[in-house]
């Protein structure tokens, strides 16, 4: 190695290393306080699924059925789903619309005792939209529901979440409703108001410096031809296989261990990249309109993997 190369390479590692522990740096900000200097205890292990509980009309009572919940996936816990859930078609909703109606019901009944947050169905077929008291809340929700592996978006001022005809009361139904409850509860009751504070600040100067990088919904066909390359950009950079998986807008990273792969995935989210985990892969998103080429995503999974990951 010539003198040139070893200094590049002293300076990459430098740079990577910095990198790393500014990211680790804004994870603490993101995390309610009760993980503060003790995420290394939280286990990627789930708890039991809590057991339906029924009011006197035979209704399901989403205000009665948790104790506690599992540590956030921020966090490094377990994902509330090992795999995503994602909507329901336009196809197969226009084939079962009351029973698609009869799900968007009782999701809203639900969300609505469990958060005390107004819910209701979304003008884009498959989703429910759920208002949030202010945009920091928004923005927050969507970064540890996508941790926990439930399809969630943006949409002024609200998350949507997803809904489909063959969602099952105590399946689907109940995943998207969890889902919200735990997050709400962690950010209302152990995020303290200064915190908050502290959070919307540096949603802030993430924006400032690149926009969140999340999957592009409506991008359509340019998806596809998109993929292989940022696909390719990803294992050049990173000497990581991407996944075989069937999701449309998320592309696969096999990070060879589930440690791993979660220090990847909460690095990238601090570092204003949505993320998710199953198993040893971490989801990246698809975005052939603002990384048209993964430029960015490979840079900064390559970045963030060096030293500990």
């Amino acid at each position: 190695m010539t003198m040139n190369e070893t200094i590049n390479e002293t300076t990459t590692q430098s740079m990577a290393s910095a990198a790393i522990q500014r990211a680790e740096g804004r994870l603490q900000t993101l995390l309610p306080g009760i993980y503060r200097d003790r995420t290394g205890e939280v286990q990627p292990v789930s708890m039991r699924s809590a057991p339906l509980a029924f009011d006197v009309d035979g209704n399901v009572a989403w205000d009665r059925i948790w104790g506690s919940f599992c540590d956030l996936a921020m966090a490094g816990g377990p994902p509330h789903k090992g795999k995503l859930l994602e909507p329901g078609t336009p196809e197969q909703i226009l084939a079962e619309p009351v029973r698609y109606a009869e799900v968007c019901d009782e999701i809203v009944r639900g969300i609505e005792l469990a958060t005390r947050l107004k819910a209701a169905p979304s003008s884009s077929p498959g989703w429910m939209r759920v208002q949030c008291s202010n945009h920091t809340m928004v923005e927050w929700l969507l970064r540890a529901i996508t941790m926990e592996n439930i399809s969630v978006r943006l949409e002024e001022g609200a998350i949507l979440l997803p809904a489909g005809p063959a969602f099952r009361v105590e399946k689907e139904i109940k995943n998207v409703i969890t889902v919200i409850a735990k997050t709400t509860h962690y950010w209302s009751g152990h995020l303290i108001r200064l915190q908050q504070i502290g959070v919307a600040n540096l949603f802030y100067q993430l924006d400032s410096e690149a926009p969140l990088l999340q999957p592009a919904w409506e991008a359509g066909a340019e998806i596809a031809d998109a993929r292989e390359r940022i696909e390719r950009a990803l294992e050049d950079a990173t000497g990581l296989c991407t996944a075989n998986h069937g999701y449309a807008n998320w592309i696969g990273l096999d990070c060879g261990t589930v440690r791993s792969a979660i220090t990847i995935m909460r690095r990238l989210v601090a570092s204003n990249i949505l993320c998710r985990r199953e198993e040893t892969a971490i989801f990246l998103p698809l975005n052939p309109i603002v990384d048209p080429y993964g430029a960015r995503l490979a840079h900064s999974v390559s970045e963030l993997l060096a030293r500990g990951a």
